[in-house]
């Protein structure tokens, strides 16, 4: 019975994270997310007590998938270049298709919730972490040549969120690939002749 249970928690979640994608936070409706689970409102109270309750379990839903898929997509190379490489790439590729962890991560009508808060310091925290194992394996392996890797990781990740709207929403410089692509390498090379 609890598998059950479960398996209709997770049908609304999906559904829901349609809707919210859709129409937004504030335009959905728990009428609306109750019709298209194809359930009675009451039934959707059964589960979550509240809208801003569907919505958390959605960005976290969201929040776990990225977190899961960068690790594979980093675990999937074998040096620390093309590790670094890969979560630039694959973090910006999937964040265009978490669009309710993405809206709770950049919205401000969004921050008056606290657990988007908590959603967003976790993030962040996990991201930064992660880019830094990265640098000190490469500072190790001598691919890197970091004085501060802990100081190297907050930069990349800060740039790379001032980066995300731009990336998105300016189509007119080529597609997206060539743009990530060119921002690695300077990253990576950076302006000035050696």
């Amino acid at each position: 019975m609890v598998v059950l249970k479960d398996q209709v928690r997770d049908d609304i979640i999906n559904v829901a994270a349609k809707i919210f994608t859709r129409f937004g936070y504030k335009k959905t409706t728990m009428e609306e997310i109750a019709m298209a689970s194809r359930k009675g409102k009451s039934s959707i109270y059964y589960y979550f007590s509240s809208k801003e309750d569907i919505f958390r379990a959605v960005v976290e839903k969201e929040a776990e998938e990225l977190r899961k898929d960068l690790k594979v997509a980093i675990n999937e190379m074998d040096n620390p270049i093309s590790q670094l490489k890969n979560f630039i790439l694959f973090r910006i590729q999937k964040l265009k298709t978490l669009n309710n962890f993405h809206a709770a991560l950049k919205s401000d009508h969004l921050a008056h919730f606290e657990f988007i808060e908590n959603i967003r310091k976790e993030y962040d925290r996990d991201e930064i972490e992660l880019v830094t194992r990265i640098l000190k394996i490469g500072v190790e392996k001598e691919k890197f040549v970091i004085d501060d890797p802990d100081l190297a990781a907050v930069a990349l990740v800060t740039a790379l969120k001032g980066l995300e709207i731009p990336l998105f929403i300016n189509k007119k410089h080529g597609r997206i690939e060539d743009r990530l692509e060119n921002l690695i390498q300077f990253l990576f090379y950076g302006l000035i002749k050696r």
